[in-house]
């Protein structure tokens, strides 16, 4: 049986669909971080950087959502959520969310979470930060809108991994001061992922009160 260490509004979403995807069993618990569960003995136990998601399975634990998407794709080959025979199709698919994972996810992170790269009270390189988030996101989904998106998915023609990553992602946009009006095939990819089944599962999850 698989666990899911899972945070409402957080980049677990893209894996929550994944497993919701491929039809998994698996157990859903919630960190709360309002508690500070994150940093809980008990939490860190199971995930000792204190953040989420985490995936235990019956090898032991999973975290990055790279690593994570790819292990739910290999367990369930047959959903066909990445081309596993094709060795340069999946270095590209696993570009792609190294792309999302080191630099949209950390640009998007220094909107609130500037205190991983400086001072907690250092109030004035903080809002620095913030400030710059809308530029810095934008330029990513700049970048993603004109030379890595394939469309109608990320990948092409075929439903990926990716598109779960960049559907959560893209989610933070209005937030992070970034107008996705502007990239075309991101918004209706937003759009469009907004209504499958699969995705509605995970989010009404995620959003149902603990």
């Amino acid at each position: 049986m698989i666990t899911f260490y899972y945070a409402p509004n957080t980049i677990a979403l893209a894996t929550h669909i994944a497993l919701e995807t491929v039809g998994a069993e698996y157990k859903l618990v919630r960190i709360d971080f309002s508690k500070r569960e994150q940093r809980s003995a008990e939490y860190l136990k199971i995930n000792p950087k204190a953040r989420v998601p985490a995936l235990m399975t019956d090898h032991g634990v999973l975290t990055e959502t790279p690593a994570m998407l790819l292990y739910v794709c290999q367990c369930f080959p047959e959903a066909n959520l990445a081309p596993l025979n094709d060795v340069f199709a999946l270095a590209q698919v696993n570009a792609f969310n190294s792309y999302l994972c080191s630099t949209v996810h950390v640009a998007h992170a220094h909107r609130m979470r500037g205190y991983r790269w400086v001072d907690a009270n250092d109030s004035a390189s903080i809002a620095a930060m913030q400030k710059k988030v809308p530029h810095s996101v934008s330029e990513c989904f700049e970048l993603m809108e004109r030379e890595m998106f394939k469309a109608p998915w990320v990948m092409g023609n075929q439903y990926t991994i990716c598109d779960m990553y960049l559907f959560t992602l893209a989610q933070w946009c209005e937030a992070d001061g970034v107008d996705i009006g502007r990239y075309q095939n991101i918004a209706e990819h937003r759009e469009i992922m907004s209504g499958i089944p699969a995705v509605c599962r995970a989010v009404a999850a995620e959003n149902a009160a603990p």
